[in-house]
């Protein structure tokens, strides 16, 4: 019954992506004028909290996406980097007194530089060993964090993160913030579209179809592997400057291995390799989460059930191509056989 309810959202699915194929730009801009105006028309905060929850992982999801979907690689260390990022900005914005504009940059540039020591040791690696390298990566951030506590805080965390100002205009609740993370959201998802599109762009792809012959064509699989990991660690960090502004307390919790297949269930769910992928598959989990918070830890068994159907029924995710390589894995219905139908008229 389930299965069959999915195939059905599943289609109505592949007609949204046909339409938004046919009219990407009128939507995206309708899109946008309507979150522009969201705040000025609605006033509850719970919303808002949940629309801000959705923007941030936008872009974590969208940022792990760049590894995962782009380039082949398996990363499952996304919980790690969103940590550093966010320490980052505590630690600074509360020790040192810098301004979160400045510490942007920093954070995004300093996790990019862990994403290339991440990176390099493990070039040659693929599949389940690259993700057991970043698997545990995440956990020693994590543990770094909680016993670190002369600079972390250790269990106690980080409180009293100040607010981002702007113009000596103070950042402050989620209708505010909201337009914080709208615009984090725009900026990621048309740096990366360019950059997808560029020359980078192309080496990454040819890697994950097939590296032997991305290499025989010039392509410098280490340079462009190394590069793939700091770009999508870079935006992960900056947003998870984003976030500890946003929450201004942050401790090890935050960071547990589950943030990250939390991630990366987005991703799946979404379609891998796709720009709108991620953002669909956080509004999907992001709501999912809200409705399905009566039953608690249990909603995580929902997600497995989701993930499993998803890749039995769709294993490129909402927003992939039909025709797409992955899209030959997934359940399909059994063809007649060549010349099956032959001799009738």
């Amino acid at each position: 019954m389930m299965a069959t309810v999915l195939q059905v959202f599943l289609k109505t699915a592949d007609h949204c992506k046909k339409l938004y194929g046919r009219h990407t730009r009128i939507i995206l801009l309708i899109l946008f004028l309507i979150l522009v105006l969201f705040p000025l028309i609605y006033s509850k905060s719970y919303l808002f909290g949940v629309v801000c929850r959705i923007l941030l992982y936008s872009v974590l999801a969208g940022a792990l996406n760049v590894i995962n979907g782009y380039s082949g690689q398996t990363c499952l260390g996304a919980a790690g980097f969103f940590c550093i990022g966010a320490y980052t900005e505590a630690i600074l914005a509360v020790n040192l007194g810098i301004s979160f504009w400045i510490i942007l940059p920093i954070a995004g540039l300093f996790t990019a530089c862990i994403g290339l020591l991440l990176a390099w040791p493990t070039l040659k690696m693929s599949g389940v060993y690259l993700s057991i390298v970043t698997l545990g990566f995440s956990e020693i951030v994590r543990l770094i964090a909680l016993n670190w506590t002369e600079v972390t805080g250790g269990p106690m965390g980080i409180k009293g993160i100040p607010l981002p100002s702007i113009f000596g205009f103070q950042i402050r609740g989620s209708r505010i913030f909201f337009y914080l993370f709208l615009a984090l959201a725009v900026v990621f998802i048309f740096c990366t579209s360019r950059v997808v599109k560029s020359r980078i762009g192309r080496a990454w792809m040819s890697i994950r179809e097939d590296p032997l012959a991305a290499q025989s064509l010039g392509v410098e699989i280490s340079w462009y592997k190394a590069l793939n990991f700091m770009y999508g660690a870079f935006w992960i960090g900056i947003t998870g400057v984003v976030y500890a502004s946003y929450a201004r307390f942050i401790d090890s919790t935050f960071f547990t291995l589950d943030e990250g297949w939390n991630i990366l269930s987005m991703v799946i769910i979404g379609g891998q390799g796709t720009l709108v992928g991620p953002v669909v598959g956080a509004i999907i989990v992001n709501f999912l989460t809200e409705w399905l918070r009566p039953i608690g830890a249990w909603r995580m068994v929902a997600y497995a059930v989701l993930i499993i159907l998803m890749m039995w029924l769709r294993p490129q995710g909402l927003a992939g191509a039909s025709d797409s390589i992955l899209a030959e894995r997934g359940f399909r219905r059994k063809r007649p056989k060549p010349g099956a139908g032959a001799g009738k008229s």
